[in-house]
Formats: structure tokens, sequence, C-alpha cells
């Protein structure tokens, strides 16, 4: 199973200007992936905006979204070019997942209609392909063609359609933050579904924990989920958030025994110490990224091949 560990991109109040930093130590410690979520009526920074960021900063992380809500941004072909220039920026790296936004107040500030989802999703994903096929011109020119299947896609939700959608029209599932039952679930919903497609190998499963660590980590962790979340999701969203190695060790093993490929770990604090602190306790926990296990090795076995 791969290890990400989430940006500060949606911590209130905090430098924003850190970023690029906590993105640099995090590939330097050897994270999997580097990722963010979106919502839009709260004070975090716009998602892709975070990730070109990230990208100026590191030259070999995966970049994710887990997810980036299409329901309520208006204009596909413009997110099909954000999307594109993330993907450009990184020179590859970007895995676009997707989903359609839960938040009613999302939904109201962009005048966005919760009507008619399944066509709203099969005229955005036309547009993409449309856009990143270099068939779409103008007076100039075309816009940039990008490689097949690039950006990666992944898709979220826990309805039917959704899970049909991971495995026909991306690389597979996105899970949400918390909620171990409902992962289980949706493993079993989209494998069901891959096969079904007619699909070879096996589909990513991405899903996303929180994470304090070090002094006061745990009132940390309770400010923030209770601040995101409220009264409403706290007692399920804190149970799942982490806060030692043994934890991390704990909920970890449990999500790469139910079929998860990647976790990207949140965190809850800005502070650039919280990259470390999150390395050195997933090493005493025995669960290093798979970047930083081949780079380990690498040094004194050059040459060697990691899988």
């Amino acid at each position: 199973m791969k290890i990400g560990i989430g940006l500060p991109a949606a911590i209130p109040g905090a430098d924003v200007r850190t970023l690029g930093q906590w993105a640099a130590d995090s590939e330097r410690a050897g994270f999997d992936s580097l990722g963010v979520f979106d919502r839009l009526v709260y004070d975090n920074l716009e998602p892709l905006t975070a990730l070109a960021a990230a990208a100026a900063r590191t030259s070999e992380v995966e970049l994710v979204t887990t997810v980036l809500n299409v329901g309520w941004r208006n204009n596909p072909i413009l997110l099909a070019k954000q999307l594109a220039s993330v993907e450009q920026l990184s020179g590859g790296r970007l895995t676009a997942g997707l989903g359609l936004g839960g938040w009613p107040d999302d939904y109201t500030a962009s005048h966005a209609s919760r009507d008619a989802m399944a066509t709203l999703w099969e005229s955005t994903l036309e547009t993409f392909r449309h856009a990143w096929s270099g068939k779409l011109s103008a007076q100039g020119g075309a816009m940039t063609q990008l490689p097949d299947d690039r950006p990666a896609l992944l898709f979220g939700g826990l309805v039917p359609a959704a899970y049909r959608r991971a495995a026909t029209h991306g690389q597979g599932w996105v899970a949400p933050l918390f909620g171990l039952p409902v992962l289980k679930q949706g493993v079993l919903a989209v494998h069901k579904a891959w096969q079904k497609a007619g699909k070879s190998g096996r589909p990513r499963v991405l899903t996303g924990r929180y994470f304090a660590l070090g002094k006061e980590a745990d009132s940390i962790a309770d400010h923030y989920v209770h601040h995101y979340y409220g009264d409403a999701y706290f007692d399920v969203a804190r149970a799942d958030t982490l806060t030692s190695p043994d934890e991390l060790r704990e909920h970890l093993t449990a999500l790469r025994d139910a079929g998860t490929t990647d976790v990207v770990l949140y965190p809850t604090s800005a502070g650039l110490e919280q990259v470390s602190l999150l390395a050195e306790a997933l090493d005493t926990a025995g669960l290093r990224p798979a970047r930083a296990s081949a780079s380990r090795v690498g040094r004194h076995n050059k040459g060697a091949t990691w899988r």
C-alpha cells in the first residue's frame, strides 16, 4: 500500500506560503503522493492551485486530488484546462480523483444545480476527452494534446453508478476520508464493476485519514475535526483521526487488509514539523512509504528493482 501525505491547504489561518517547503520536505522524506481535497465555502486554498505550487517544488512525487468536486464547477472546459495545466507543470504526475461534492453551501454559493448529475458526468468527461485530445482548436491552433490516459482519473461516490464510472472511465475508486465499513463495501462493489467491465488487473482504491502528532496532538485533532465537520460528523471522523504510531499501525493495516492500494494522510496542523513527525511515526510503526523504502535500500543496493 502506497502512503502519501496531504498538503496543508485546508487548515484555517495557516501561513500558506510554507506549502512549497512542506511539499519539498515530503518528497525528500519519501512519501508516495501529495494530496488535496476540495471545498468551496471554507478557509482553504483552491486545490489545483495548491498542487501547482507543490509541483514547482517537487520532481517525482505523485499529485492527487481526493476528490475534486465536479458538481458545482460550472465550466468543464475550464476545469479540463486547469487539470491539463497541473499535469504539464508537474511533468505528468497528476492523478485526479473526481467527485460531485456533498456540501450544500458550495452548490448554493456557485449557483449550481444538483439535478441531472448523471448527465453532468457524461458531458464533463466528454469535454475532458475532447480537450485533452488536441482536437479543440481556434485561431492560433489547438489546445495542448496530452498522452493517452493522462491525467490519470479516479472517481469517488457511494452509489452503483459511481463504481461503474470508476471501472469504465478511470483507474479506480476514491473512498471517503473515514468509515472502514463503507470502504469495505465500496471495495467489493468497485472490484465487481471492474470485472464486469472486462478490465485486467485490479483497480486502485485510494482513501485518506487525518493525523496529528507531537505535543497536544489530540487537542489539535479535536479542534480541527470539529471545526471542519461540526457536531454531525465529529464522532465518526475523529474516530479515524490518527495521533500515535500505534494508531497509524492499527488503522493502516486495517485499510491495507480491506483492499486499499493508496492512502493519503491529511494534516490537522500546518506546522512543518508534522512532515518529519509523520515519517518518524510511520518508521516506528513499520509502515514506510514505498518511495522511502526504495530510496533507503537503493543506497545500499544500487540498481535494485522495486514492485
